[in-house]
């Protein structure tokens, strides 16, 4: 494996170590780990496919105060860390169309705040954003696939991947909830990027049921799917959350100006979701319609989600 990925896991793995150890330190101090979050994402828990947004893992970890069900009001006060690694891939893995996107592989690292102004949620970070075949996942892609039997990316695929770099990314995002009664809630907001790719957006999410209810939230990248990374609702029963945001993208290094795929402006994300939560495990399944990231992607496709938390 590169180096590069070899630093990533390194960094994995002392972060959560670092967290553990710092739990003592920081509580002196009224800081502490507060809760994890993850979710998984994959195109064949949607479509059936691999392809494209193909898969996605992401965990993150969140420090600050206790927690009261309530955004701090402080900004730096919460802090998230967020550890992300993605598959991106043409729509054939052997021989991809000249029109078809480039292979990308992406490790990222980043590094959120999370508070409130009023009733208004905030949160803003920056993410490290690695690429190329320094990350690795060519090649760990590659090796599952053999294992299983599956036929992995061939190495024209490989060698035509989006380069080695790096992207300093910002991401931000503000929202409101809304209380509708009857168990039901909804949320507008409007995030912006700028970096690996640079957009605005804009959606809503509704929830019925009690799902997020003095939770911290937070959004996965790729389907914009809310995720619990600080639990404290455990109140027993199914939740539907319903969601959908439309984005404007500036630009893109996943999509270059100059590649085979020219990038599509305009992208729209439809996503719902199933939660359920029992007395000692929580399990949540999603589905989201993701809309043509480039102009020659000959359709949609629908990339699933899920999450399975156990309380010993």
């Amino acid at each position: 494996m590169k180096a590069a990925f070899l630093a990533m896991v390194t960094g994995m793995l002392g972060l959560g170590v670092g967290l553990g150890l710092a739990n003592t330190a920081q509580a002196e101090t009224g800081r502490s780990l507060i809760g994890v979050g993850r979710i998984f994402d994959n195109d064949f828990l949607g479509d059936g496919h691999d392809r494209w947004r193909s898969g996605s893992y992401t965990l993150s970890a969140i420090t600050g105060p206790d927690w009261d069900g309530q955004l701090p009001a402080s900004f730096g006060q919460l802090i998230e860390y967020r550890l992300s690694a993605e598959i991106i891939t043409p729509g054939n893995l052997t021989t991809p169309p000249t029109t078809d996107r480039r292979y990308a592989g992406i490790l990222t690292f980043g590094m959120h705040t999370h508070w409130s102004m009023g009733r208004t949620e905030a949160s803003a970070g920056i993410d490290l954003n690695a690429t190329g075949p320094q990350t690795g996942i060519g090649h760990f892609q590659s090796s599952a696939h053999r294992a299983v039997g599956d036929t992995p990316p061939s190495t024209r695929v490989l060698d035509d991947q989006i380069g080695n770099a790096i992207y300093p990314t910002f991401v931000g995002e503000v929202g409101r909830s809304y209380d509708l009664g009857n168990a039901m809630s909804f949320r507008p907001f409007v995030g912006a990027e700028a970096g690996l790719e640079t957009l605005v957006r804009v959606g809503g999410d509704l929830t019925i049921g009690q799902f997020g209810r003095g939770d911290m939230l937070v959004r996965d990248a790729v389907t914009g799917q809310r995720y619990r990374a600080v639990r404290m609702n455990r109140t027993p029963g199914l939740s539907l959350v319903v969601g959908a945001d439309v984005a404007h993208v500036a630009s893109s290094h996943l999509l270059p100006s100059d590649g085979p795929a020219p990038l599509d402006p305009t992208r729209t994300r439809v996503r719902l979701g199933l939660h359920w939560q029992g007395e000692r495990m929580a399990a949540f399944y999603g589905l989201t319609y993701l809309s043509r990231e480039f102009k020659t992607q000959p359709e949609h496709q629908l990339v699933g989600s899920l999450h399975i938390s156990l309380k010993f």
